[in-house]
């Protein structure tokens, strides 16, 4: 039994964003951390092998420089790593990049008994879109938003979050689970056995030489010339002004107070 877990490398958004001409991330130019999301990704696979044994393998699509990150992972505990990494890639929107990262899954293959797990959304785009697109070009069954899952004989259990409480599924294998945290909380840390030995782990690249032979993979569809979706504009937002402080409780402060929100139009 596999988990697959989808894992991206994104801006780090406290920080400065750079954007190319083309409306694109100049990923280059900024400091980068692990996507939130898929960090609960992790978590969930690393404490569902702790519970069956299963071999956890964290998936990237990206440049080289990716694989610091995936390094990391594997001294959380992941057992493999895979950077699926190519010019031709550059620059793919949601539906190109779950077109080739499902490619690269059926590339190293996906049994009865295997799952993926994907983060909900990344924080550079918030399109919660490429993992439902994984799933569906797989043609394999999805649940989204997971905040707890167990495996039970052949079906796993799956708590899933709605905005006013929760509901509790069953799937069968092999399928894909999108995973969110309510609390930004990490149980996956690495330790020194897995930093001393994170190189000694396999890490294998798939570029599209490697996929190109997949039934899932075209040209056409892939890369920013064969993206859909086109960025119109890209931008770091302004930062916000410095709030007013009011201070004293009396019939001047109040009337000062109900002046400017009237004059902002607040009532």
């Amino acid at each position: 039994m596999r988990i697959y877990v989808c894992v991206k490398q994104v801006p780090d958004t406290s920080g400065k964003v750079a954007v190319n001409p083309d409306g694109t991330l100049n990923r280059a130019s900024m400091s980068t951390i692990i996507n939130p999301d898929d960090m609960s990704a992790i978590d969930q696979a690393l404490t569902l092998k702790g519970a069956t044994g299963c071999q956890v393998i964290a998936v990237t699509m990206g440049p080289p420089p990716a694989e610091g990150m995936l390094r990391e992972l594997l001294a959380m505990g992941v057992d493999d790593a895979v950077l699926i990494s190519s010019r031709e890639f550059g620059g793919s929107d949601t539906f190109a990049t779950s077109q080739i990262i499902a490619a690269a899954i059926s590339h190293l293959g996906i049994g009865k008994d295997d799952m993926i797990f994907c983060g909900r959304q990344a924080i550079d785009g918030d399109t919660a879109q490429v993992g439902p697109q994984i799933a569906e070009k797989l043609n394999i069954p999805q649940v989204t938003y997971a905040t707890e899952i167990h495996k039970k004989d052949n079906v796993l259990v799956v708590k899933r979050m709605l905005e006013d409480g929760y509901m509790m599924i069953q799937v069968k294998t092999p399928c894909l689970i999108t995973c969110v945290k309510e609390k930004n909380v990490s149980n996956s840390y690495m330790t020194v056995n897995g930093i001393m030995n994170c190189y000694s782990k396999p890490l294998t690249i798939l570029d599209f030489e490697t996929l190109k032979e997949e039934p899932l993979i075209d040209i056409d569809i892939i890369g920013l010339k064969g993206s859909p979706t086109n960025i119109f504009k890209s931008f770091t937002p302004p930062q916000k002004g410095t709030g007013v402080m009011f201070e004293g409780a009396n019939r001047e402060t109040i009337a000062d107070l109900v002046s400017r929100l009237q004059k902002e139009h607040v009532i």
